[in-house]
């Protein structure tokens, strides 16, 4: 669980972060699931943007998202979402 604090550097952190895939009318499937899985190992911190043909929103898809991968839920906004997950190497330096 994020303190408020770390969920506030980690949404200035995404402010620069680019869109790493999109979610498009398929939804989210299986293979959906293992590259934002993937990402989340890579970068702990990923933008993933939903399309307007996919008929998901973005905070309920995003609570999904991160209960089934266990990655934190960081934000919404408009139709783009934000996840963190802690990497085995620890790449994010998070404050307390």
């Amino acid at each position: 669980m994020l303190t408020g604090k770390q969920r506030s550097y980690l949404k200035s952190l995404a402010n620069s972060v680019e869109d790493l895939m999109q979610i498009g009318k398929d939804g989210v499937t299986d293979n959906v699931l293992k590259q934002i899985d993937d990402a989340l190992e890579a970068r702990e911190l990923i933008k993933i943007k939903i399309l307007n043909n996919s008929l998901l929103e973005a905070k309920d898809s995003a609570n999904e998202i991160a209960r089934i991968l266990k990655a934190e839920y960081v934000q919404s906004i408009g139709n783009k979402i934000v996840l963190y997950r802690q990497s085995k190497e620890k790449l994010i330096n998070m404050p307390r």
